[in-house]
């Protein structure tokens, strides 16, 4: 029997993303809350990416991986809070199914960028600790660039492949979209035409995306902590564990929040907690990142505060 029997079978152009809900009282608070995420987030990681491009002391691997993910956590949010934001401010929460589905589209190819960018971090730091010696061979500029092209070059690939047979579906029934952007998971209860295909389809692409790169991930760790463990002095270890544990948190967090929204959701689940995880991976993610990486990390700390020094010099003799 077809999906759409027995529905309204009126087909719609737009939806209406209901967010946190319609109370005015709330708008004011919620729109500076995200601007200020927003605007720090932005500041962040544009901060990052530009002190990986001008110091010549951060032009190794793991900094080119991170200069690369910090340009994507700018873009991440940037699909996101923009449109949110907007809708705060003016009330309007209606979006158009193609600007849906572009929404879901550059979600989608950004998520799955981060997931394969945290692996080849993974497997950065896997060699650093594992096989010091041959770690300027193994991981010269030219296998960076290879993995980040091939990160993005899949990842647009794979989301492509989703996107055409969404762009085929049309949507009935109900306009309304509980959630604060456009999901996969919300989406396709509103098509009116049957899904099966589609859903398994992102189901299998999907799982080979998120599954692949989170067992690299982890089988990377595993070998980490076993050769941190097997160095005899204490300071070794700690000076070992100190090149990873800033990533090991980005991944906790990335992965914890995914798998808590897509992996683990149940009909009992609050849809306020839904929203909130998914705020914690889409949104506030973008935003700790650079706060991680520099609170933990001496080199970027020294860049940073090498850059401020000469900024503040450069203003003085300006004024003088």
């Amino acid at each position: 029997m077809e999906k759409g029997k027995g529905r309204n079978a009126t087909l719609i152009v737009d939806f209406i993303l209901l967010g946190f809900g319609s109370g005015p009282e709330l708008q004011p608070l919620l729109f500076l809350l995200f601007l200020v995420i927003y605007v720090v987030s932005v500041a962040g990681n544009s901060l990052l990416v530009a002190l990986v491009v001008v110091d010549h002391h951060l032009h190794t691997p793991m900094y080119f991986f991170l200069g690369n993910m910090s340009f994507l956590e700018i873009c991440y949010i940037s699909t996101i809070l923009p449109r949110l934001l907007a809708s705060l401010l003016t009330g309007e929460r209606a979006i158009s199914v193609k600007g849906c589905l572009v929404q879901i589209y550059f979600f989608g190819v950004l998520a799955a960028v981060e997931s394969l960018l945290l692996a080849a971090m993974s497997y950065d730091r896997y060699l650093a600790i594992c096989h010091p010696l041959r770690y300027a061979a193994l991981m010269n500029g030219r296998v960076c660039c290879q993995l980040v092209a091939g990160s993005w070059i899949s990842s647009f690939l794979g989301c492509t492949i989703i996107n055409s047979f969404l762009w085929q579906l049309t949507f009935c029934d109900s306009k309304e979209i509980d959630h604060i952007f456009c999901d996969f998971t919300p989406l396709i209860k509103l098509s009116c035409d049957d899904t099966q295909t589609v859903q398994l389809l992102t189901f299998t692409i999907a799982s080979i995306g998120a599954l692949v790169p989170c067992l690299l991930t982890l089988t990377s760790y595993i070998c980490i902590i076993t050769t941190i463990l097997r160095i005899p002095s204490t300071t070794g270890r700690q000076r070992a564990f100190s090149t990873c544990s800033s990533h090991l948190i980005v991944v906790s967090v990335f992965y914890g929040t995914v798998i808590a929204v897509y992996v683990f959701p149940t009909g009992n689940t609050p849809k306020i907690l839904h929203k909130l995880f998914s705020l914690v991976y889409a949104v506030l993610t973008p935003m700790i990142n650079p706060v991680i990486y520099s609170l933990r990390n001496k080199e970027v700390n020294e860049s940073l505060r090498k850059t401020f020094l000469k900024w503040f010099l450069s203003e003085t003799r300006i004024k003088a």
